[in-house]
């Protein structure tokens, strides 16, 4: 991460040598995409405007040999620090959008624990209770439309004791009656919490598409 930052601002330096919109040679071209890729890698840090200054000037700092304000190698675990607490910013602010746009969906209810519910088939007879035991298809992806899960690429619905999941799907799938088909967005709490699990990363909201097939 390190060298990447340093190579990027490298790069940055460079760039103040010609006119921004001054043509440039297939060298000069070369050089800006590895900018842009290297730029990707450290996305994670979100920085301000005002923040890259900061950074601009330490490296600014050690390329004219300027005795440095910091000892850098006791700041390898603040900057690793920094890069986490971003993304998490950064996610928390994305799931937000989506709740929010989820919310507004036509036909969506947002209940009382903060999971948001849409009806695509109602379906017919006697909705599930807790402690019934249920047949489900059902597809999950994370907010970017990633799908992390999928009993039809299984090939098979999967059966589960409607308590021994997670709290979105047993409260969602109590809304549903056999034969209808609803969309869940679970919020984190609501779901596998700050700890993730598997495909899916820590503190993410999900969103699933369920067929009720059965229950017993």
């Amino acid at each position: 991460m390190i060298r990447m930052l340093t190579s990027l601002l490298t790069l940055l330096f460079a760039a103040t040598t010609f006119a921004a919109d001054a043509p440039m040679n297939n060298e000069q071209k070369t050089l800006y995409a590895i900018g842009l890729n290297l730029s990707k890698s450290i996305s994670g840090f979100n920085l301000t405007p005002a923040e890259l200054e900061v950074v601009l000037k330490g490296f600014t700092d050690g390329q004219s040999g300027k005795k440095s304000d910091v000892e850098p190698s006791l700041y390898f675990g603040r900057i690793q620090d920094l890069a986490k607490a971003r993304r998490k910013e950064m996610q928390a602010a994305a799931d937000k959008d989506f709740l929010k746009k989820a919310a507004k969906e036509p036909g969506a209810i947002t209940t009382a624990s903060g999971m948001i519910y849409v009806a695509l088939n109602e379906g017919m007879g006697e909705s599930p209770k807790a402690v019934d035991v249920v047949t489900v298809n059902y597809r999950g992806t994370l907010i970017d439309g990633t799908e992390f899960d999928s009993s039809y690429k299984l090939g098979k619905p999967l059966e589960f004791k409607l308590d021994n999941v997670i709290k979105c799907w047993t409260e969602g799938l109590q809304k549903m009656k056999p034969g209808g088909k609803a969309k869940l967005i679970c919020p984190a709490q609501l779901a596998y919490g700050a700890a993730g699990a598997g495909k899916i990363p820590p503190g993410a909201t999900l969103a699933f598409e369920v067929e009720l097939l059965k229950v017993r």
